[in-house]
């Protein structure tokens, strides 16, 4: 193959370091953007958290005098050529707003506050934080039962029956090996152990909190809950469903187990009642997990019949960059050392201009979603709209990928409760007088009828669907099937009740 050189004319879009950061910070959530400020703060000196009681005025007269003759060589390096600004260079033709003067606080700019009341950190504030952000310790059923097995007194083949019933539990609280299989284990340490003393280590286990633990099977298990009350003709209905008639009670078949128990309507309705107050997975409600907290990034209200959007003040704190160290920096000096300084002066103008530029594009994407939900805002989830990220990104001339961003992991407070960003958006179903029905609306009108259905004849996919016709909402059957189980209701089949 014969060797030749070509010469080619093509245009890439490079990434500067400042964009990056930009979209970094567009796209991380409040707690997110709450520890990457925290790491700038500790990786650069030039950046820090303004404090009320702080001003300009608190450096000393003799400090000012000292640093009156820099001030024409700080100007004249926010001038400079991107040169001087070392690995960072500095894209005028990129659309982020003007450099910040040294001696210029973020707070005159964007006003952002770390505390509710918008004071300063105090030592209440810090200890009150501190506590409000303690929580136990994961701490799983196998623990918790582990722990009530240590405070029993048991001899030693005991105490290792019990913890191999233990460890063969599982999170909802049901075991899972057979007691045949525990048995041959244990023999292993204990050679003169019998299945008797096995099946009553059992039983004493299952006498742990929380009740019904250690169960072989769902009936076994609200048997065991039974065994807590007082018998009274509810109980002892109950016991005789449990025991004979479980499967009849799965599939709601209530004639028939009116049938099999010879019991009146009243009786069997007040047993099925007893049943439900049963837990069928008692060991979910002991693992404990981490909580996790959302903090909304806008506040929606109504005011004088407007509806107005504010950035929630206490999702990053106030930063300004310190004056007193951005005076040291002297164009003319060459050293190390001032380079280091002038650098990081760079980085920390930019962080702060990331932030204002993330802020006015959350409030302007949020402005304009509000603008399109007003109805869902006004009348709940059936008056929301149908809407795209399309639509939002041709309206405010962004690209579909910057709102994508804007709406992942961003929450608006309103008057209806905390909502992503992104459950505003959701496809269309065309109606009878040829407009638009988002989904979400859909899926409210079909709670809604649900929720008013008569319960003893509760409705079909296809009486949802037919009710929805008659409302001028085209939707077949199995959308209505779609909705429903998106929105974990059951089949009509298993919503029926005696009352």
């Amino acid at each position: 193959m014969k060797q030749s050189l070509q010469l080619r004319i093509g245009q890439q879009l490079t990434m500067t370091p400042q964009l990056q950061q930009a979209i970094k910070l567009l796209q991380l959530s409040s707690l997110e953007l709450q520890a990457e400020i925290q790491e700038v703060l500790e990786s650069n000196p030039m950046l820090e958290i303004e404090d009320d009681s702080q001003s300009d005025s608190s450096v000393d007269n003799s400090q000012n005098q000292n640093t009156q003759s820099q001030e024409s060589q700080n100007s004249e390096l926010e001038a400079s050529e991107p040169s001087d600004t070392g690995n960072l260079d500095i894209n005028e033709n990129q659309e982020i707003p003007e450099d910040l003067p040294v001696d210029s606080a973020w707070d005159d700019i964007y006003d952002m506050t770390t505390t509710s009341s918008g004071g300063t950190i105090t030592d209440d504030d810090k200890a009150r934080e501190f506590l409000e952000n303690q929580s136990d310790d994961n701490n799983s059923l196998i623990d918790h039962l582990l722990w009530q097995l240590q405070v029993t007194n048991l001899s030693e083949a005991d105490r290792a029956i019990a913890t191999m019933i233990i460890d063969a539990i599982d999170d909802d609280g049901y075991l899972k090996e057979n007691l045949e299989d525990i048995h041959t284990a244990i023999l292993k340490d204990f050679e003169d152990i019998e299945m008797d003393e096995v099946e009553a280590v059992l039983h004493l286990v299952q006498h742990f909190d929380p009740v019904g633990v250690a169960a072989r099977n769902l009936q076994e298990c609200l048997l065991l809950q039974l065994e807590q009350f007082a018998s009274t003709a509810e109980l002892i209905n109950a016991k005789e469903i449990i025991t004979e008639h479980l499967d009849l009670l799965g599939n709601h078949d209530y004639a028939k187990l009116k049938r099999y128990t010879r019991m009146s309507e009243q009786e069997l309705a007040a047993a099925i009642s007893f049943i439900q107050t049963l837990n069928p997975k008692p060991g979910a409600g002991i693992t404990t997990t981490s909580t996790q907290y959302v903090v909304p990034d806008v506040f929606v209200r109504k005011e004088k019949g407007r509806w107005l959007v504010e950035l929630n003040p206490d999702t990053a704190p106030k930063l300004r960059v310190n004056p007193l160290y951005a005076s040291f920096i002297d164009r003319s000096n060459r050293s190390e050392d001032n380079a280091y300084m002038k650098n990081n002066l760079q980085e920390a103008k930019w962080f702060l201009k990331s932030l204002l530029s993330r802020n006015e594009t959350l409030m302007r994407v949020a402005t304009a979603i509000v603008e399109h939900q007003r109805t869902f805002l006004e009348y709940g989830e059936e008056g929301m709209k149908p809407l795209v990220l399309r639509e939002i990104a041709e309206e405010l001339e962004l690209h579909e990928s910057t709102i994508s961003r804007v709406t992942t992991q961003k929450y608006m407070h309103t008057p209806n409760g905390l909502f992503e960003f992104k459950y505003f958006f959701s496809s269309h179903v065309g109606t009878a007088d040829g407009g638009e029905c988002s989904a979400t609306a859909i899926r409210a009108m079909i709670k809604k009828l649900i929720d008013n259905e008569d319960s003893r004849k509760p409705m079909s996919d296809n009486k949802l669907a037919s009710l929805l016709v008659d409302q001028g909402i085209n939707v077949a059957r199995r959308t209505v099937a779609k909705y429903r189980e998106a929105m974990m209701i059951a089949p009509s089949n298993e919503r029926k009740r005696l009352s």
